[in-house]
């Protein structure tokens, strides 16, 4: 509702009764949620005004629930795992939907900008034109950012050689580019 409505930060919400009724459920598991949300730091309610949805840029819910989730070795292995698989299937993707002057564009970008890797693959996964990835991939990133991993330095070199395989289009090259540039093993 928050989303269809484009509700933003400050903007007030329905009240239980009015919630109850759209969502139809009962006020008990409204009154519920709010107070979950509350919690999280998600909304606020001010007394005799209503509920507010807070500004939570920046705020701390990836590393909250990443307490809850993340507790086991498993668990964070999984996390890393899908977040890569998604960038290779994403780098295929590429390969088949990109134009020529899209890659070059990008090799061009990748030899000349300052970024991050998530920056370098948040254009990877928009070049994938798959919506569903890009909601997946940005949510396991922020879970994976929050683990306390020893972090891989890639060179600006790595990244652009990886680009530099997405122009051949031959996918055997960039699955072996980007293994290298995650340090995999070739197993």
């Amino acid at each position: 509702m928050i989303e269809r409505n484009n509700l933003k930060s400050g903007d007030k919400l329905p009240s239980e009764r009015e919630l109850s009724e759209r969502l139809n459920v009962g006020r008990s598991s409204v009154r519920e949620a709010l107070r979950a949300l509350e919690l999280l730091g998600l909304i606020e309610t001010r007394r005799g005004e209503g509920t507010f949805i807070r500004d939570f840029e920046g705020h701390q819910l990836v590393q909250l629930l990443s307490t809850f989730i993340l507790q086991d070795d498993k668990a964070k292995r999984d996390i890393m795992e899908t977040k890569y698989l998604i960038e290779l299937d994403c780098l295929w993707l590429t390969i088949h939907k990109s134009s020529d002057e899209q890659l070059i564009e990008f090799k061009n970008w990748a030899d000349t900008a300052d970024y991050t890797d998530d920056e370098f693959f948040l254009k990877v996964v928009r070049f994938s034109d798959n919506h569903l990835f890009l909601r997946i991939w940005t949510i396991l990133k922020d879970y994976y950012n929050s683990l306390p991993l020893d972090p891989v330095i890639v060179s600006k070199v790595e990244y652009s050689q990886l680009v530099e395989t997405l122009l051949t289009r031959k996918e055997s090259a960039v699955r072996k580019a980007y293994r290298l540039l995650r340090k995999l093993s070739n197993k």
